[in-house]
């Protein structure tokens, strides 16, 4: 396994810094880096820049519109990106249902949305969890009946993300319930401006309403509109989730998060506490061999060898590393992260703020970050995966 740069690695390192140096707009980076809620209009400014660019999908073949990138260098325009503190892009379109399309669906499927979600014009959200039906997600109640050229679809998805800022939505809708439960999944890819969809806001413990409950009443969808075989959702559905699952390890992210850490431990003067410096250090230790994970298998992509088992060891110690990095901020900051002002989040707030200028962010991040062990397969999920891929069991 070799994980050394090539040369011309490193020059596209460099290409990519010089680009944020010059394109990243310095409110945005304030924004991330500051914890401060991003806008719609401000995370699509960035996509926008990126479009221009020819860097909005790194995953993409170029024939696709995609940059046609190596996975070693997504994997340093995605650190590059993080420490620099560039927003990220809303990954429904470019990281799940794009690649779905390209490989599922047909030629019109793809001269059509593929384009649209490079630009940007559609926003996608993801139709996967129902209520009882997450974790077990094969056991979904969503009905799609076939009428004619169209499905008639009746149901409700929840956790949605983004479902206030999209356009359209994929979902997985059941379409034949005498099968059994993997067997009667259909995949569909719906407007969200058609007529009997309804979106209502789920407020969140950090104040924050980013998930949402969707409902669907006699909402008629185009046949033409499936991807892929009908009853045959299930196998496009877990090639999806392999796409997110390897994203959610956010080494970048972390590493940035890590150094913000140690700052704040270093003004509130807890680093000299000998107790915090020792869960400092195994955290980075932690997060250490977390990033040497993400680059074995990304030295066994370059080798044309499979992500394996690698995909869910990184999204348990990628959410269970980052859950832990915001309960180590709020011990670094003890009382005066509890009082939470959501204002104090918003762009343009300039009110006193209780505690010091970086404490606002500190509550919200670990209520948010409450749900990533959860989202993308649960980690008890991921845990059975390895235990039937490693051990048999």
């Amino acid at each position: 396994m070799d994980l050394a740069y090539t040369q011309e690695e490193e020059a596209f390192r460099n290409e990519v810094r010089t680009f944020l140096r010059d394109k990243l707009p310095a409110d945005l980076s304030s924004k991330v880096l500051e914890g401060k809620h991003m806008t719609r209009e401000g995370m699509m400014r960035w996509h926008r820049i990126l479009h221009e660019r020819g860097w909005i999908a790194p995953a993409w073949p170029k024939e696709h519109g995609g940059c046609g990138w190596s996975i070693v260098q997504r994997h340093i325009f995605e650190d590059e990106r993080a420490e620099a503190g560039a927003p990220p892009v809303a990954p429904f379109g470019l990281v799940m249902c794009g690649p779905v399309i390209m490989k599922y669906g047909t030629e019109k499927q793809k001269s059509y949305f593929l384009p649209r979600i490079l630009s940007g014009e559609h926003v996608w959200c993801q139709g996967y969890s129902e209520p009882g039906s997450g974790s077990d997600l094969a056991s979904l109640k969503m009905r799609a009946v076939r009428e004619g050229e169209s499905y008639r679809v009746n149901g409700q998805k929840t956790w949605t993300s983004m479902a206030r800022w999209a356009d359209w939505i994929f979902c997985l809708v059941r379409t034949d319930p005498a099968a059994k439960k993997q067997e009667g999944i259909s995949f569909l890819l719906i407007d969200m401006k058609t007529p009997g969809i309804r979106v209502r806001p789920i407020v969140t413990m950090d104040g924050g309403a980013e998930v949402n409950e969707t409902f669907f009443d006699d909402v008629m969808v185009p046949a033409e509109n499936r991807v892929g075989h009908e009853n045959k959702g299930w196998t496009y559905a877990k090639y999806l989730l392999g796409n997110e699952r390897t994203s959610i390890a956010r080494v970048g992210g972390l590493k940035r998060e890590l150094k913000q850490l140690k700052d704040m431990a270093a003004l509130e003067g807890v680093d000299k506490n000998r107790r915090f410096r020792d869960k400092v250090a195994h955290l980075e230790i932690e997060l250490m061999a977390h990033e040497l994970t993400n680059l074995r298998m990304i030295a066994g992509l370059r080798d044309g060898r499979g992500p394996g088992t690698e995909a869910s060891i990184l999204k348990i110690r990628g959410t269970e590393i980052h859950q832990r990095m915001t309960e180590l901020a709020f011990e670094a900051l003890g009382p005066l992260a509890v009082p939470f002002q959501r204002e104090a989040l918003e762009e343009g707030w300039n009110e006193e703020v209780i505690g010091p200028d970086y404490a606002p962010p500190v509550a919200p991040r670990y209520f948010n970050t409450r749900k990533v062990s959860i989202y993308g397969g649960s980690n008890e999920i991921q845990k059975n995966i390895l235990s039937k891929a490693m051990l048999g069991l």
